[in-house]
């Protein structure tokens, strides 16, 4: 019998059991994680490795992007926003440029902590009588 790793099991279970919007914290902190994976690897001088980081935070950039709601007026501002987080990981990667890095792991926290305040102003569902999330 094989016995997964435990914490493989526990982040398993938190994002089959996490809301919608707890999954978009998670998802900036999957990109912050790369970012700074991409980031050492630079350093390091692991092209390769910060290929492959740079390339995943991408595609959580991407993810990001095709999740977003458009029944709300800031969706098109959050995809322009994405899409310039887009462009810079791409110049960061063909570049390998440690200070476009630094932009992007800004902007990615800065969004992160907006999210966080936002969710934190939200309404507590059980409150409302109301299991429906507005977003």
């Amino acid at each position: 019998m094989i016995v997964a790793n435990p914490y493989d099991l526990y982040r398993q279970n938190a994002v089959l059991n996490a809301k919608p919007e707890q999954l978009v914290v998670m998802l900036y902190d999957g990109a912050l994680k790369f970012i700074r994976q991409a980031d050492q690897a630079l350093t390091k001088k692991d092209i390769p490795g910060a290929h492959q980081a740079l390339v995943r935070t991408q595609d959580i950039v991407t993810h990001l992007r095709a999740a977003l709601n458009e029944d709300y007026e800031i969706t098109r501002s959050l995809d322009a926003l994405y899409a310039y987080i887009y462009n810079l990981l791409v110049q960061a990667n063909v570049k390998k440029d440690r200070d476009v890095l630094a932009i992007v792991a800004r902007l990615m926290r800065e969004l992160r902590e907006a999210w966080v305040q936002a969710l934190k102003a939200k309404p507590d569902e059980a409150s409302q009588g109301s299991g429906r999330s507005a977003g």
